[in-house]
Formats: C-alpha cells, sequence, structure tokens
C-alpha cells in the first residue's frame, strides 16, 4: 500500500513540475530573455576568474578547472532547487502573508506541496549554465558524470533546505524575508569562493553556521580527488539540514495563524 502511495506522490509531483514548464513556456521570450541574462550574469564572473588565473594560474592548490567546477556546482545545485522547488526562496512571505491556507487545505504534504508548486525562470539557466561549464572543463567518463550528479544533488540539498530552515522562522519572528534573504545570499556568494583563501574563524563559520564550504570545496573532495572522509562529511551534512528544515518547518507550522484566504489548486 505504501508503495502504491510513495507511486501516486511520485506522479503527482512529475505532473506539478510539468505543469510550472509549460506555464513558463506560455511567455517563451519572456522565459528566454530570463533565462539568458541569468547565464550571462554568470558569464561575467567567469570571465572575471579566466583572467585572473591568467595572471596567477594556481591559488592556494586550486587552479582553472577547478574554480570552473566550483561555478557548475554551485550554480548547478541552487539552479536545481530554485526550478523544481521555487518556493522555498518566498516562503517567508507565505508564512508573514498567511498565504498557507491553500496548502493545508489539500490531503498532499504540506512542505512538499509549498515547495514544489513555483518554478524560476531565471534559475533554468543556472542549470544550463552549469551543464556547458561542466562539458567544458569537467570530466566526460561515465565516473566524472556520476560525481558530478553526485556533487549536485549534495549543493542542491544543502541550498534548498538551509534556505527552507531560515525562511522558516518567519513563524517564530514574523517578518523574516531580510534575514532569510541575506543569510542566502551569504551561502551562495561563498559557494562560489575557493575554500583556499579562508582561514581560522573564516574558514570555520564556512563549514558551520553557513554551510557553503561543503558545497565550493566539492570540487577538490569529490570531482578532483574523490575523498571519501569529505564526502561522507558533505552527505551527512547536506541530509542533517534536509532533517533540521524539516524539522523548523513543521515545528513553526504549528503557530502558523490563517490569513482568512481563500484560493484555488488544481
Amino acid at each position: 500500500m505504501n508503495g502504491y502511495r510513495a507511486k501516486g506522490l511520485a506522479a503527482w509531483v512529475w505532473t506539478c513540475w510539468k505543469l510550472n514548464l509549460a506555464g513558463a513556456m506560455e511567455f517563451r521570450m519572456s522565459f528566454l530573455m530570463t533565462a539568458g541574462m541569468m547565464m550571462v550574469n554568470n558569464t561575467v564572473w567567469i570571465l572575471f576568474w579566466g583572467l585572473y588565473f591568467q595572471r596567477f594560474p594556481v591559488v592556494n592548490g586550486w587552479t582553472l578547472q577547478d574554480v570552473m567546477m566550483m561555478w557548475a556546482v554551485s550554480a548547478g545545485g541552487f539552479g536545481l532547487s530554485a526550478v523544481f522547488f521555487g518556493n522555498a526562496y518566498r516562503l517567508a512571505s507565505l508564512v508573514a502573508g498567511g498565504q498557507l491556507d491553500v496548502y493545508l487545505a489539500q490531503p498532499k504534504p504540506v512542505l512538499l506541496h509549498l515547495l514544489v508548486s513555483r518554478m524560476s525562470l531565471s534559475a533554468i539557466g543556472d542549470v544550463l549554465f552549469a551543464l556547458i561549464l561542466y562539458v567544458m572543463f569537467g570530466e566526460l567518463s561515465p565516473l566524472g558524470i556520476l560525481r558530478f550528479a553526485l556533487a549536485l544533488l549534495i549543493a542542491m540539498l544543502i541550498f534548498l533546505f538551509f534556505v527552507v530552515a531560515v525562511q522558516s522562522l518567519a513563524f517564530y519572528i514574523g517578518q523574516a524575508e531580510g534575514i532569510g534573504h541575506q543569510l542566502f545570499q551569504a551561502i551562495l556568494a561563498f559557494s562560489t569562493y575557493p575554500t583556499g583563501i579562508f582561514s581560522g574563524w573564516g574558514r570555520l563559520l564556512l563549514f558551520t553556521v553557513i554551510p557553503a564550504g561543503f558545497i565550493s570545496y566539492l570540487p577538490i573532495g569529490l570531482l578532483r580527488e574523490a575523498d571519501l572522509g569529505f564526502t561522507l562529511q558533505a552527505l551527512g551534512v547536506s541530509l542533517l539540514l534536509t532533517i533540521v528544515g524539516m524539522g523548523i518547518f513543521h515545528l513553526g507550522l504549528r503557530r502558523y495563524t490563517s490569513g482568512n484566504g481563500m484560493g484555488m489548486r488544481m
């Protein structure tokens, strides 16, 4: 029975994703421009790093290929989280505005329903950008592709449930959009800088409070050297964040006050 239920839930999630994409494709020019501008924005940073490594070929053991893979993992992980679970990044505003009623009224897992109900168009550009970078600089072998897929999964989970956790603070402190946005910008920014340039308290911060270090070090600890110890730590952190993020959300949901709004979802 549980197998049938899981299969039905997976089919429902797949349908939500297809409807989100179909809705985005209704305005194809807007879709292409939004995704394209995100790719252009990321390309500017890649050009900057390319010029930097022309002058300094190695930075604390990091090469140009490592930095390109760091950007591929970071952009791809964030992109996947925002494409498939786009409502995570506006959770605080939904809670503060009392707009969760429509998700509570339906016989679906509340958090999953909320997350899959929206897709970020610009994030599609991040995913495409990540794939292009991997084709240009990555290891195009079955094992290399498998490692890259694992790195994307780890990065996606860390981004997604870190954001769910900080955005769920809205249940406890009310208006949490500001702090949620700032903390998201922090993990996103630090995940695109080599961990080798940080030391002391800065490095400790990146592997604890803001776990961006587990994303930015993946090109070294998984894609280049396949360090089993680091890989297990990164997997452990991603699973821990998943549990913590879900826990903070569901505990906060008990404090939720309805916005008395009416809405309809198919």
